[in-house]
């Protein structure tokens, strides 16, 4: 009796301690290690992160150039630095406004969240007038409109890449975050206003020398002139001055309410 008691004691310390090892091997795994779904988004997460880091920051790094660029060029020439601004300093602007084409593919890939329709207004009428209006015509590269426009582009981005640079990590600054949602308010018309007198001014070269006029084919046969397309984006630009104007005004409104609501916090 004595050796069968004591080979079921053995046996039931056996059974429990089989039962206690998954236990004390969920209990061994620490907290601070995710599962393995969890861990793949959470690696995306971080790789779209520095992504757009990285992309906001070349972009700053760009713009900051040309600002900085175009500022000792007049502080040193003076008004003689206009008319070289293009020669000067176009194909960082060209480089820059090629790049902000992965902006579009960010937002329709939903890599970025942010409205569709305000940034593509704003990618192509910038492309539009740089390599349509300006580099496709040698005579106005040298105008005054075109320090203008890099001065007013540069200015506006200088500070628009910075804030989603910092906001892509969760950083948020008041004077930048200020500046950002406001300085829109006397750029964005002073960007269109001079991007129609730059096309105003292009128009009697592309009379003259016919660049990008055809005539469509086959039994139409109807000729397409060119300036008066220009014209015609004239009004598309307006269009755009309000789709950009109306989504900052709403980000305006949304970060009065966030500070607002910050401040009674505090």
């Amino acid at each position: 009796l004595s050796s069968e008691s004591g080979s079921n004691f053995l046996s039931s310390l056996s059974e429990e301690s089989s039962a206690m090892e998954p236990e004390l091997r969920a209990e061994e795994v620490p907290e601070d290690h995710p599962p393995a779904k969890e861990a793949a988004p959470q690696a995306r997460y971080k790789l779209k992160t520095l992504y757009l880091f990285t992309y906001n920051l070349i972009q700053f790094c760009g713009y900051s150039w040309i600002s900085t660029n175009i500022t000792a060029r007049f502080l040193t020439f003076g008004e003689d630095s206009l008319v070289d601004t293009y020669h000067s300093i176009g194909a960082v602007m060209g480089f820059c406004q090629l790049l902000s084409v992965l902006e579009l593919i960010h937002i329709l890939s939903r890599v970025e969240q942010s409205p569709f329709h305000p940034r593509f207004f704003q990618v192509t009428e910038r492309n539009i007038i740089l390599f349509v209006v300006i580099a496709s015509q040698e005579e106005m590269q040298s105008k005054n409109v075109v320090w203008a426009l890099f001065s007013l582009w540069s200015t506006l981005d200088v500070i628009k890449y910075p804030y989603r640079m910092l906001s892509v990590i969760g950083t948020d600054l008041y004077i930048l975050s200020w500046i950002h949602h406001c300085l829109w308010i006397p750029l964005s018309p002073s960007i269109m206003v001079t991007e129609v007198i730059a096309i105003y001014q292009s128009l009697p070269y592309f009379e003259i020398l016919g660049t990008y006029s055809f005539q469509l084919p086959g039994p139409i046969a109807v000729p397409i002139h060119f300036p008066y397309l220009l014209q015609l984006y004239c009004l598309i630009l307006a269009l755009g001055l309000y789709s950009n104007c109306r989504q900052f005004y709403e980000e305006l409104e949304q970060n009065t309410r966030r500070c607002t609501m910050k401040s009674k916090q505090n």
